[in-house]
């Protein structure tokens, strides 16, 4: 069964929120759906997708789970992208999370660098 994972960020205002996903994934859009819905493909088969819809902006809360968290984060702080906060797991976890201009949540997760 072919399966394809589209999550869908709500914003009130899709060019300043797209500029926004661009310095955050480092990345223009795969492709611009509409003039008013930006899509990018994280990895295969998941999308991220961005789209104006003013009435249900800043609800929205994902987590994606990276090998790479600290390259990530250092990528996106070179682009002026800091996270809202960090926080730290039993086991080894370690979830950063954003916040775009309307206050959706797009958390970063992923093992700790092992000592």
């Amino acid at each position: 069964m072919a399966l394809d994972l589209f999550v869908t960020m709500h914003v009130r205002d899709h060019d300043p929120a797209r500029d926004w996903y661009v310095r955050l994934l480092g990345s223009d859009p795969t492709f611009v759906a509409t003039p008013t819905e930006s899509v990018w493909e994280l990895a295969e088969h998941r999308w991220l997708v961005v789209e104006q819809v003013p009435e249900l902006a800043g609800h929205g809360v994902v987590t994606v789970f990276r090998d790479d968290v600290d390259a990530f984060l250092a990528a996106a702080s070179g682009r002026g992208i800091e996270p809202d906060r960090r926080e730290t797991y039993d086991g080894g976890v370690v979830k950063t999370v954003f916040r775009d201009p309307d206050g959706n949540e797009i958390g970063l997760s992923g093992a700790l660098p092992s000592s």
